[in-house]
């Protein structure tokens, strides 16, 4: 990389830095200038955390796309990235008092009086006129079921909704359902009949939904046995083998992405998770020349194409900013806890993304803060709950209805009935989150996966 010098800003002890980072499952915070910047603490979270490929700071710092410093006197600066497509990385250096921003890439500038101002500010060049649509009520079934989920678990928290009074607008069936986008989408064993429990939540008077990981596929899968030319770049570990990001450019993996999406919204599918989206932007050669952002935008560009613009998009492990406008919803944190963490014990691991990026609600997306888990067996309920009720946008939840007790159940129907609007979040809750992400920002990142 080559850095070149964007600004000088002279800063006082009470100055602050909000890095933004590459994907939903990135860190993003406010710094103190010089503070130490967050690490991956093994190779693989370079990969699924971080921007591949992109070496981090040594000190300082360092953003993509997207940094603000507040000097702690006088206007808060922000430097943004012009382009949804050649998104640069931005770096700050601490010298006597001054703090250094440089870029490898072109950057607009401004000021503002305060920070949420600046957040505005910096938003509204990428977006200059978004059109944030009103975010559905979702149950989902991840956090209760996993891998494991069955078609007969979803049908029974489907009859228990009405008599739950919980206002759920969407059912959303988690990764469990299929064997992935490797093997043809055929449905997990045991899991059921995917077109007849679409049916069935359809005909109860609710929405649809379905997870998919379409932009990337395991090492060992037959689709990566079959099309080794449509692989580009290590993406990482998870169930239980390497992944490798597809060539979005492809026209054979655009007509398969194409026959799969067409397939589950003819099913009557009308939202959908898409999971792990950064394997379509990890390094490596594409078959037009495209750079892996631009081949990024071009296969979340035909996912929107082929689905039309009624069907709901929510994007997880997604990069931010070539993103913004094909989405309707983001994921701003990694997942709340995986299995062998129900209880808890692991601490509330995206609490820090998820008040930094408060800011980014009704201005690029619905902010998804993950799923409000509300039984009893998990220790850290009540904090959670107060974060998803402040710093979301989406409201979804993740119990089985019949393990909720008076105070989970009460919570959960409170939640689903406090649907947030459209707009931008109120200045004083963006500030909030401002401060608690600061004081979060030594918390470990954890070793266990996104």
């Amino acid at each position: 990389m080559s850095f070149v010098p964007v600004d000088a800003v002279r800063v006082t002890r009470a100055a602050r830095v909000y890095a933004e980072g590459w994907q939903s499952w990135s860190p993003a915070t406010w710094y103190a200038p010089g503070a130490a910047l967050l690490r991956p603490e093994e190779d693989w979270q370079h990969t699924m955390r971080f921007r591949p490929g992109t070496a981090l700071a040594t000190a300082g710092q360092q953003a993509e796309g997207l940094l603000v410093v507040d000097p702690g006197e006088g206007p808060v600066r922000w430097y943004v990235s012009p382009s949804r497509t050649a998104v640069p990385t931005l770096r700050t250096r601490l010298s006597g008092g001054v703090l250094e921003v440089s870029s490898d890439g072109g950057v607009r500038t401004g000021r503002a009086p305060t920070v949420p101002e600046a957040l505005g500010a910096a938003a509204a060049v990428l977006a200059p006129a978004a059109a944030v649509r009103p975010a559905p009520t979702v149950w989902c079934s991840w956090y209760r079921y996993f891998e494991h989920v069955r078609a007969a678990d979803v049908t029974e928290n489907l009859r228990a909704f009405d008599e739950a009074d919980l206002p759920v607008d969407v059912v959303q069936v988690d990764d469990g359902w299929s064997l992935g986008l490797g093997e043809d989408l055929a449905p997990s064993p045991g899991f059921g009949d995917l077109p007849a429990l679409v049916g069935e939540i359809r005909s109860a008077g609710r929405r649809a939904g379905v997870w998919l990981a379409p932009f990337l596929v395991g090492a060992s899968t037959s689709l990566a046995r079959a099309h080794p030319d449509w692989l580009v770049g290590d993406a990482g570990r998870n169930w239980g083998q390497d992944l490798r990001g597809l060539d979005l450019t492809r026209p054979g993996v655009q007509d398969l992405l194409r026959r799969h999406l067409r397939r589950l919204v003819d099913l009557g599918v009308d939202y959908l998770k898409l999971d792990f989206l950064y394997g379509g932007a990890v390094p490596g050669t594409r078959h037009d020349g495209s750079t892996p952002v631009e081949a990024y935008r071009a296969g979340l560009e035909l996912v929107r194409e082929t689905v039309g613009p009624d069907v709901y998009l929510v994007g997880c492990g997604a990069p931010l900013l070539p993103s913004i406008g094909l989405v309707d919803a983001m994921r701003t944190s990694p997942d709340t806890f995986h299995e062998g963490g129900e209880d808890g014990s692991r601490g509330l691991r995206g609490l820090m993304p998820v008040a930094a990026r408060a800011w980014q609600h009704g201005r690029w997306w619905a902010g998804d803060p993950d799923c409000l888990v509300a039984r009893p067996s998990y220790a850290l309920r009540e904090d959670w709950a107060d974060a998803v009720r402040t710093f979301g946008g989406l409201r979804s939840v993740s119990d089985r209805v019949a393990d909720l007790d008076d105070w989970g159940l009460r919570t959960t129907r409170d939640l689903l009935r406090d649907r947030v609007g459209p707009g931008p979040l109120p200045d004083d809750v963006v500030e909030r989150g401002a401060r608690l992400s600061a004081a979060l920002v030594d918390a470990p990142l954890g070793s266990d996966e996104p």
